[in-house]
């Protein structure tokens, strides 16, 4: 059930000031539905340029699309989600809407199997699992989060998101300089930052070169996006520097895969080890092990796992940061 889609019309509202945008409303399916549930995992740390979550409860994108530059601004109201876009790509955002929200997902397709996860989908009746169909606007992030800290990588997304990126079409943002929503740059901007600015981005070679590989191909590898998602990660495997890891991580998010199974990470076959069988210790074979009974739904019962708050207490010290800018 993809529910219902009312067709675009024009709209005036914004932050600050009136701006003419396009606006349309989607209707989900009958059942529970969690806007911000489903957006969640394309926000890059709390103070990622492209994506704001304000007061009202709505939630803000900017994104770069085929067709260029948009903003999105969508909010609950009632059983249905408005959605209003700004700049050339507000068309393309607006049109594939339902797909960002959920609609192609089928929740209904998984059967919880553990107490923890039936729990869990309890407690989260209305996820859904988001397709951007977008490739790089996941996988560049993906690449910059390879074996560093989640601050780490969030501050280097920042960073050079706010310095070549542009401002986000549409309504005008109040704030401090910088707080304002910002589009990625574009593939060729990406391909010309220069090797010190990435240093002072904390972001190393390794990392820097394989976004820089990622780019050179970036309309071979946005092709990914209409493919299936084992298709699709085949593909980004296919760039020195991605491996199952980072493919995972960007089509879950492109390609709304939801069997996608994020391997290689340092701490989710612990924790969900720890969840369905109390071993704490459990290595990615033994998580697969593990998630076999959820085949074709893996992606699915791992977020659910880990927002089920059954964590394991920490043993080790957290990760060293490490400030590359300053060797």
């Amino acid at each position: 059930m993809a529910g219902r889609f009312i067709p675009r019309t024009r709209s005036s509202t914004s932050v600050a000031a009136p701006v003419s945008g396009l606006r349309r409303r989607w209707v989900p399916p009958e059942g529970s539905y969690d806007l911000r549930l489903a957006l969640t995992p394309l926000r890059r740390g709390p103070a990622d340029p492209t994506y704001r979550v304000l007061p009202d409860g709505s939630v803000w994108r900017a994104s770069r699309t085929p067709a260029g530059p948009g903003t999105l601004r969508m909010s609950a109201v009632g059983g249905a989600v408005d959605a209003e876009a700004w700049g050339s790509g507000a068309e393309w955002l607006l049109d594939r809407l339902p797909d960002l929200l959920g609609a192609s997902d089928d929740p209904a397709a998984f059967v919880p199997r553990h107490r923890v996860v039936l729990a869990s989908q309890h407690n989260h009746p209305g996820l859904r699992l988001c397709r951007t169909g977008l490739v790089l606007e996941s996988l560049i992030p993906s690449v910059l989060e390879q074996k560093v800290t989640s601050i780490e990588a969030y501050r280097a997304w920042r960073s050079l998101v706010r310095k070549y990126g542009e401002p986000a079409p549409g309504p005008a943002w109040r704030g401090r300089p910088g707080d304002g929503l910002y589009v990625m740059p574009d593939f060729r901007t990406w391909a010309l930052i220069p090797s010190w600015e990435w240093h002072k981005a904390g972001v190393d070679a390794k990392r820097s070169s394989t976004i820089l590989r990622a780019v050179r191909v970036a309309r071979r590898l946005e092709e990914a996006a209409a493919m299936e998602p084992e298709q699709a990660a085949a593909r980004l495997r296919l760039i020195q520097g991605i491996g199952p890891w980072t493919a995972a991580e960007t089509v879950q998010r492109s390609n709304g895969a939801p069997d996608a199974v994020t391997v290689g990470d340092l701490h989710i076959p612990g924790i969900v080890g720890y969840a369905l069988a109390g071993e704490r210790d459990a290595d990615d074979a033994r998580m697969l092990e593990l998630l076999e009974p959820y085949a074709g739904q893996r992606h699915r019962a791992t977020r659910l796992i880990m927002m089920s708050g059954r964590i394991p207490a920490r043993r080790a010290p957290r990760m060293e940061l490490r400030d590359i800018a300053s060797i």
